[in-house]
């Protein structure tokens, strides 16, 4: 078995990344930062949008963004990245600051959808409201009352 890895980074539409010479691998998933050295276990799991780093044999340190996407390491030699989306680049700054872009970004979609499935709750139960009270009148009042009309017991203690 070699000294080296061999990283392939990926997206559905290029391969970003193919080295057999990497020292070293670290990236992070949901249970916080890791390391990969040669001769590592088997090892699966999903990354978040994050920064993924290595050490080629000039002990340079090279980094991709990565929108997501999982990892995999296999016969102690190969790591695979498979990602949405990704960035090279050596400018660590600026791709932290890309990291913390989409991160926002994936945060405000969240929201977002959070927002339309209550809309599409409430109007749900407004639906089901209707269908379970079909003696009530379209755009009716909730308590069966028309506009103006006192409630039935209302002026039932006053003498007529």
């Amino acid at each position: 078995m070699s000294a080296a890895l061999h990283l392939t980074i990926a997206t559905p539409a290029a391969v970003l990344v193919d080295r057999d010479d990497v020292g070293s691998v670290r990236a992070e998933d949901e249970s916080g930062g890791f390391g990969i050295l040669p001769r590592h276990a088997d090892f699966l799991t999903v990354l978040p949008v994050s920064v993924v780093r290595w050490r080629g044999p000039d002990k340079a340190e090279h980094y991709c963004v990565v929108e997501g996407g999982v990892l995999s390491v296999t016969g102690g030699q190969r790591v695979a990245v498979a990602c949405r989306q990704g960035t090279v680049g050596d400018d660590l700054q600026r791709l932290e600051a890309d990291v913390a872009a989409m991160r926002a970004e994936a945060s405000d979609l969240a929201r977002r959808a959070r927002t339309d499935q209550m809309r599409l709750h409430a109007r749900a139960v407004r639906q089901l409201t209707r269908y379970l009270h079909p003696l009530q009148p379209a755009g009716a009042p909730a308590d069966g009352l028309q506009d103006g009309e006192a409630t039935p017991d209302a002026g039932a203690g006053e003498p007529s």
